[in-house]
């Protein structure tokens, strides 16, 4: 991400639209991530680029402790929130810090998981240390929306959700470059994670797709809080405009379907395991 510099307005205002606006990973994902690490429940899990906890919670019942890390205080926050709602606290432990901050003494552990955040990160920089916090045999997961797939309302009772038109309107209000933070992304977030963890000293991938489809209705105030979520979007960027954007989002949403409702379907989610030693087998 030549040209761009991480600073941390990147999330902020992002981490309360999260639960209600992100769609989901797909169901079945903590079975196939327990088929395939077979962990024993002793281990410790370390989230790096937490956000909201998704991820971490969502595995909490395969491990003696989780440890999740993130740089925004507002996403540390709520998943330490929904840690309390779903009656883990006691296992679970939040840490505001950049993932190049680490090992920051947390010690080692048996998985360590990335969903959708090592994009964000100087990643020939984080890759060795994580490998190096994992204990022999460790693995680190690699999680994210499979991109691949074309997903349609065909069939479904509700118009689908507008993006093409939403993107335009964000445009609009921030110009015609992605935001970033207090910078801009002309050529978005770099991809070539299998290079990367090739070269930290990963072996793999064992690659995993947990399959989506189901379908899904959203309202307006979900799709707002989608792409409030977004880094490119995030609440802070619109400053004084925020009452606008948020008018003209809303009539939008309202042409689009004026039913109020919208149909979607849930992604399928890709998964990439590597290990830290040795390739095991499948």
């Amino acid at each position: 991400m030549a040209g761009w510099q991480w600073d941390d307005t990147l999330f902020s205002g992002a981490a309360l639209y999260y639960q209600r606006g992100r769609l989901p990973y797909a169901p079945g994902l903590a079975d196939v991530l327990a088929e395939a690490l077979r962990p024993d429940g002793l281990g410790r899990l370390v989230d790096v680029g937490c956000g909201p906890g998704t991820v971490g919670l969502s595995l909490a019942h395969l491990f003696r402790e989780i440890v999740g890390v993130d740089p925004d205080g507002g996403m540390i926050d709520e998943a330490r929130r929904r840690a309390a709602e779903a009656g883990v606290t006691a296992k679970a432990r939040w840490v505001r810090i950049r993932a190049e901050d680490l090992p920051a003494a947390l010690g080692t552990f048996t998985v360590a998981t990335f969903g959708q955040s090592f994009h964000w990160m100087d990643r020939d920089l984080v890759a060795p240390t994580v490998r190096d916090m994992l204990r022999p045999g460790g693995a680190l997961v690699h999680i994210s929306d499979l991109k691949t797939e074309r997903r349609t309302v065909d069939g479904l009772p509700h118009p689908a959700v507008p993006y093409a038109a939403m993107d335009e309107l964000v445009r609009h209000y921030l110009g015609p470059v992605r935001r970033a933070g207090r910078g801009v992304l002309p050529h978005g977030t770099p991809g070539g994670e299998a290079e990367v963890l090739t070269r930290a000293g990963f072996s793999g991938p064992q690659r995993h797709v947990v399959p989506g489809g189901r379908p899904l209705e959203r309202t307006p105030d979900d799709v707002a809080a989608w792409l409030f979520s977004m880094s490119s979007s995030a609440p802070h960027l619109f400053g004084a405009r925020r009452e606008d954007f948020e008018a003209d989002l809303r009539r939008l949403l309202w042409e689009a379907s004026p039913s109020g409702l919208f149909s979607e379907r849930l992604p399928s989610t890709e998964v990439f395991i590597w290990w830290s030693g040795p390739h095991r087998a499948s």
